[in-house]
């Protein structure tokens, strides 16, 4: 007969022990968290640019899914009967009418609908903050190309996402921006008429707009992201981390910190995101509806402006002059296409750029140190252009503020920002190239002279000299750690055809005189070390 105990001297194994067990048996996951136990997590400031994009969409896909639950994505009117007074009486879309039920009668929804506004502005930032770190350090090369690509296509979905969000209201500010895209669509030849129709179920402004960009803003893009989020980690994991140069630190390690410690540590960073997006979203009032009031074909409001990010488009199609050119009996209206092609190309160069250096650097090794920008003066100049188009094209996009507040004419800041998008970049490129180029001179010099110490030494004959320090191994290291590549296709025996021509010519361009100053040699650094001894 069983007593229904144990028997004795038979000892149950811990709990923990027993999930362990159960968890294994099912999953495999203990040889993967024990390896992951043993990786190291570089660490730099710039890293935690990445971590804050991933962190806010995370805020977005929270605060989202509460903002579904209330909206109503139809153009349908309706009276609204809300507690906004100034609007009470007027015929809305119910779209309108359900923004602005959940902004005033929900409990908490404004705060909601702020904080996913605030998480998509700073998720755009970060994420072409991290995109432009990865740019200027060559995080992009060999084995790293595909993940250089992922990241673009998560900040071009971004965009559309953050285009098709603030579209969804249907206030008149939204309806603005929409009859931009209306525009900007027609313009494309042969298939613009089709794409306006498809997207807005019907001439403008249709019947369909909101509920078909309600399905790609909740539904479409939202689920490829989260997509190319997956897959980027993947790759990350397979390819481990990129990591400054420094001592002790090559293409075959990684220096950094342990997983506990770093998981600690991007613990508080993704609470510091929420609360400094909530924080956003408490005292800083964003896209008030309610002062815009619903959308009216025939009304456009003044002074609108997009989103930072849309920015380079609008300020591309404000600069544009009202072109028109008639071609086999159709009319191509160039004021929207050129800006859209100019657009779309700004945008391509960036995202085939890691390409073009590979193929012009002839370098199929992988990498795994970071370069400082300074030992990359060509790839540094280009991406200060780029940047400064972005920046100019933006300023075009508030010409209309600008004039206003300023008390200039409208007219001449088109004209001054038309110009600058010729004048400036190439100024940008000149400058940050020469600048780059200096810091490695100030970098030679270091290694040879030493550090300047600010203290002034008078020789017995009567000079006065500055005494040097001499750099630190760890410095010296840096200083010196760097590959400077040199022009390919320049020999006797090189092939003679017009790609490898063109191939050589850009080689020149990146890597051939007074694009780098020469690191110093052994030699050069012995005999001038003696010097200093005597």
């Amino acid at each position: 007969m069983s007593s229904g105990r144990q028997a004795t001297g038979v000892r149950r194994p811990p709990e923990g022990d027993r999930m362990t067990r159960w968890m294994e048996s099912r999953l495999g996951v203990r040889g993967t968290a024990r390896n992951a136990m043993r990786r190291a997590f570089p660490t730099h400031w710039s890293f935690v640019l990445g971590e804050i994009s991933l962190y806010s969409f995370v805020v977005l896909v929270v605060t989202g899914v509460y903002l579904a639950l209330y909206f109503h994505p139809s153009t349908n009117q309706v009276v609204y009967h809300g507690s906004y007074r100034p609007l009470q009486g007027q015929h809305v879309s119910e779209a309108f009418n359900s923004t602005m039920h959940l902004s005033f009668e929900v409990r908490g929804g404004l705060l909601m609908r702020q904080a996913h506004h605030w998480a998509a502005l700073i998720f755009i930032a970060s994420l072409l903050g991290h995109m432009l770190r990865v740019f200027f350090t060559g995080a992009f090369r060999k084995p790293r190309e595909l993940n250089w690509l992922l990241g673009f296509a998560l900040l071009a979905l971004g965009m559309f996402a953050g285009l098709t969000g603030y579209d969804l209201p249907d206030d008149l500010l939204s309806g603005t921006g929409l009859m931009i895209v209306n525009g900007t669509v027609l313009s494309i030849p042969v298939v613009g008429t089709y794409l306006s129709m498809f997207l807005f179920g019907g001439a403008f402004p249709g019947g369909d707009v909101i509920a078909r960009f309600d399905i790609i803003h909740v539904l479409l893009i939202p689920a490829v992201m989260v997509g190319i989020i997956a897959a980027a980690l993947v790759l990350e994991r397979r390819h481990g981390p990129t990591q400054y140069p420094g001592p002790g630190r090559s293409e075959k390690n990684i220096v950094g910190l342990p997983l506990k410690t770093y998981a600690m540590k991007t613990a508080g960073l993704f609470f510091v995101t929420c609360g400094v997006i909530f924080l956003f979203a408490s005292i800083a009032q964003i896209n008030p509806i309610w002062l815009y009031g619903p959308y009216r074909p025939d009304q456009v409001s003044a002074g609108s402006q997009p989103d930072w990010y849309m920015g380079v488009a609008d300020g591309l199609l404000r600069v544009m002059p009202g072109w028109e050119v008639s071609a086999w009996g159709h009319a191509l209206a160039l004021d929207n296409l050129v800006p859209l092609i100019v657009g779309v190309g700004f945008f391509l160069f960036l995202a085939v750029y890691p390409f073009i250096e590979s193929w012009v650097t002839d370098d199929d090794r992988e990498h795994h140190v970071l370069d400082r920008p300074r030992n990359r003066p060509v790839r540094t100049g280009i991406g200060a252009a780029w940047i400064s188009v972005y920046v100019v094209a933006l300023v075009g996009a508030g010409n209309d503020v600008i004039a206003t507040h300023l008390h200039l004419s409208v007219n001449a800041v088109t004209w001054a920002v038309r110009v600058s998008l010729f004048v400036v970049p190439p100024a940008v490129f000149t400058v940050a190239k020469r600048w780059a180029l200096g810091l490695q001179r100030q970098d030679r010099e270091k290694v040879l002279h030493g550090r300047e110490t600010g203290i002034l030494k008078r020789l017995p004959h009567g000079e006065f000299i500055e005494v040097h320090e001499a750099v630190s191994q760890k410095q010296l290291h840096m200083l010196t750690a760097h590959e400077q590549y040199q022009p390919i296709g320049t020999g006797p025996g090189a092939a003679s055809g017009r790609t490898q021509r063109l191939r050589s010519r850009l080689s020149r361009r990146f890597y051939g005189e007074g694009t780098q100053i020469p690191k110093p040699t052994v030699r050069e650094f012995k005999e001038i070390s003696e010097r200093h001894r005597q």
